[in-house]
């Protein structure tokens, strides 16, 4: 969560004057248009705002968002916001980056901002694939895939981008995808945690893996096989024709028919968005058996990584007058005459 602000911005506000280099169709474009429209909503402040990338075709975003804004390189953009945050905490830090970019190279760095808890909303672009080096196959991409790196088809287990933050101790994690009317409020969601809030957003690489997640995400049609999670609110999808019930014998989630709209008698569970061991559930749910969880998975925040450094400062210094030549003074020392 972020200090607040009472500037009023529009989506022009929030548009810069770069031309935006993605691929004709690209799902990036929907996610960068729905980041636009969500801004001025949060009252946000171009002058107090910062974008974070690593490499890759989602990290090109900082160029096209009319703030303060860092392109880093492969892999390190977690270490670069850590720093900017904690040198200035009031900075309101957002981090871009994608399967290959954060999972890979990145997944180190990843997993210690998402354990730490820095204060700053990471949004990892999942495509499936390597776009910006021409389609190999991605830590995400699925077994099968064919890609120049994998001509007979990949034989990896594929990365599960929520279930890696869960593990990591992530406090938040949310799910949407690039075309959808509902990611703005995953959006808002995360800028109000406090703490380090991941969404991951399913993105369609139109040229490398174009509509690969046609089975859930499709413009038309696809609705029946997404449940949208809501705190509060019982865990139903289909057009409320089905829902998720919890085996408490077996402790795993089913899906069961709803009759005449009668959840409760069905079972259905309420989502309760502090329930860890459910989200982790939701996170692992095979899609085809089950609808895609998407929303916000979890959300429990706890104390901040830059609160614990500042009050460790603030403990350190008092009492203490601050002089440098003191301290460089300190311990062993040596004259040299000339």
């Amino acid at each position: 969560m972020n200090a607040p602000v009472t500037i009023e911005t529009t989506l022009k506000d929030w548009e810069t004057d770069q031309e935006v280099r993605w691929c004709p169709g690209c799902g990036d474009y929907a996610i960068l248009k729905a980041v636009q429209r969500t801004l001025p909503q949060l009252g946000s402040d171009p002058a107090n705002t910062c974008f974070i990338s690593g490499i890759g075709c989602s990290s090109r975003f900082p160029y096209y968002i009319e703030s303060y804004g860092f392109h880093t390189i492969h892999g390190r953009a977690p270490a670069v916001a850590t720093g900017v945050k904690l040198a200035n905490p009031d900075l309101d830090v957002w981090l871009v980056t994608g399967d290959g970019d954060g999972l890979s190279i990145g997944g180190n760095h990843l997993m210690h901002v998402l354990r730490r808890n820095v204060n700053m909303q990471i949004m990892l672009f999942n495509n499936e694939i390597y776009g910006l080096t021409k389609g190999q196959a991605s830590p995400t991409s699925r077994e099968g895939t064919r890609s120049p790196s994998t001509p007979v088809g990949s034989y990896d287990h594929p990365a599960r981008p929520a279930a890696f933050a869960l593990g990591s101790g992530a406090r938040f994690v949310g799910r949407g995808f690039d075309v959808s009317k509902n990611l703005p409020d995953v959006l808002k969601a995360a800028h109000a945690h406090k703490g380090a809030a991941f969404i991951e957003i399913f993105q369609n690489c139109i040229v490398y893996n174009k509509d690969v997640f046609n089975d859930f995400a499709a413009p038309k049609g696809a609705e029946d096989r997404q449940l949208w999670l809501e705190n509060g609110k019982p865990m139903l999808f289909a057009k409320e024709s089905k829902g998720i019930t919890l085996n408490r014998e077996k402790l795993s989630l089913e899906v069961v028919d709803v009759i005449d709209g009668d959840w409760q008698a069905a079972g259905v569970i309420v989502h309760d968005v502090t329930n860890r061991s459910i989200a982790h559930m939701l996170v692992e749910m095979p899609f085809g058996r089950f609808p895609m969880a998407l929303g916000v998975l979890y959300d429990d925040p706890r104390p901040t990584f830059e609160d614990a450094v500042a009050a460790e400062r603030k403990l350190a210094s008092e009492g203490k007058q601050p002089d440098l030549a003191a301290l460089l003074a300190k311990g062993q020392t040596w004259t040299v005459d000339a």
